[in-house]
């Protein structure tokens, strides 16, 4: 289970290092793309199997569906963690996301999102609960949170 926030650094040749529990994790290769939001997504090799799974089946006239499986698919890169615990993130998703130098890492269970520190403190920042409105709270129920 991928779980926590951990802050790290950008080098120059975009290399950013993935913490040791995010690695036993996700093994020594995994999957880097787009997320949702503004930032990148990071999936284990079987995880992202069951993604391309998904996507593939979605129907060539579903255009909203078409859009998320370009975003998604269509950014993906396979990344190796070098040696030194590190792994290359390309110049074209730093930019998607915004990453500059200083990142968070956070994990989320199946996958880790990689933020600009900036953007993910600001978002962090906020009491989701008490911007849901009631009914949103409700669908939470079976949560047990």
């Amino acid at each position: 289970m991928l779980k926590g926030e951990y802050n790290h650094t950008i080098d120059a040749k975009g290399r950013v290092t993935i913490p040791a529990k995010f690695r036993s994790e996700l093994g020594d290769r995994f999957i880097v793309t787009r997320g949702i939001e503004n930032c990148l997504s990071a999936y284990s090799e079987e995880r992202w199997k069951r993604i391309e799974d998904n996507l593939g089946s979605i129907s060539l006239t579903n255009k909203v569906g078409m859009k998320i499986s370009r975003l998604i698919l269509g950014n993906a890169i396979e990344c190796e963690v070098d040696k030194m615990g590190r792994i290359l993130i390309t110049q074209t998703l730093r930019a998607k996301a915004d990453l500059d130098k200083d990142v968070a890492l956070i994990g989320l269970g199946d996958r880790i999102e990689i933020w600009d520190k900036d953007t993910w403190d600001a978002v962090n920042s906020k009491d989701v609960f008490e911007e849901m409105t009631d009914e949103e709270l409700e669908k939470l129920e079976g949560l047990e949170l």
